[in-house]
């Protein structure tokens, strides 16, 4: 399925055009068998996606839980069937909950208090980061957001190392969505927990409980943190960015992380 559908569209005082507009369709995971949530997705990265979605999630603890991710097409949307080990299936079974996703929404439908606040560990930490790298690959990324380029309807999440480099850039019509795409490609490819974190959206609670359940110790975004995700920032040890545009940008967090935050 493409991510992305070409249709004519009618603008006013000229004649009709072709336009480009990005495809949401519903994704559904199954573990060992068990339906456990379905999320409004766009339908590219989908391995990245689901393997992400499962790390970030704590279904899984590493990628080798994973023994196989398998990805069918029907005329109601997608379903990506993970077979994981039997201890993380077992866990799964523990800690299950029925979710009905839906897109820029991260927590719903969980059934308890204590299944939004995850209990993890502080994040290490680890080498000074320069804050002129952050705005550097913020600077780089959107010419490499093909699908917001094409649609405008899309968030973008990425890895940015020390020199402001940039890799593993997912996109997806939601932005939990994007971050854990990218962080299934970080997965995929055996990348080490360094670097930051970059993502076109504000900053939310999940969003920051992601990053440090994979161990990556900064999240920076285009626009603001919500006063959740600051208070969890804090406490994980996380460096929180945000309002990351052009030569500015707002620390919330763990200061002491990035080099260039003071003078």
């Amino acid at each position: 399925m493409m991510p992305q559908l070409q249709l004519a569209v009618q603008r006013p005082g000229s004649s009709p055009c072709l336009d480009t507009v990005a495809e949401e369709v519903p994704v559904a995971f199954e573990y060992n068998g068990i339906s456990h949530t379905v999320m409004l997705a766009t339908p590219a990265d989908l391995e990245d996606f689901a393997l992400g979605f499962s790390l970030s999630e704590g279904i899984v603890a590493r990628r080798s839980e994973v023994y196989d991710i398998e990805i069918e097409e029907a005329a109601a949307g997608i379903t990506l069937r993970l077979q994981i080990a039997n201890g993380a299936f077992a866990h799964f079974k523990e800690r299950r909950r029925s979710l009905a996703g839906r897109t820029g929404c991260g927590l719903c439908g969980a059934e308890s208090l204590t299944q939004v606040m995850r209990d993890l560990p502080p994040v290490a930490d680890g080498a000074s980061f320069p804050l002129a790298a952050l705005h550097e690959g913020m600077r780089r990324l959107p010419a490499l957001q093909a699908l917001q380029q094409t649609t405008g309807a899309v968030h973008a999440a990425c890895l940015v190392d020390g020199d402001g480099n940039i890799s593993h850039v997912r996109e997806d019509i939601g932005r939990h969505n994007a971050l854990d795409k990218t962080l299934g490609a970080l997965a995929r490819t055996d990348a080490a927990a360094g670097g930051a974190l970059i993502i076109t959206s504000r900053a939310s609670f999940e969003m920051v409980q992601k990053s440090a359940a994979l161990g990556y110790g900064i999240l920076a975004a285009v626009s603001a943190p919500t006063a959740a995700a600051v208070r969890l920032a804090d406490r994980l040890n996380l460096t929180l960015v945000g309002f990351l545009r052009g030569s500015s940008c707002a620390i919330y967090t763990h200061t002491q992380r990035l080099q260039g935050s003071t003078t």
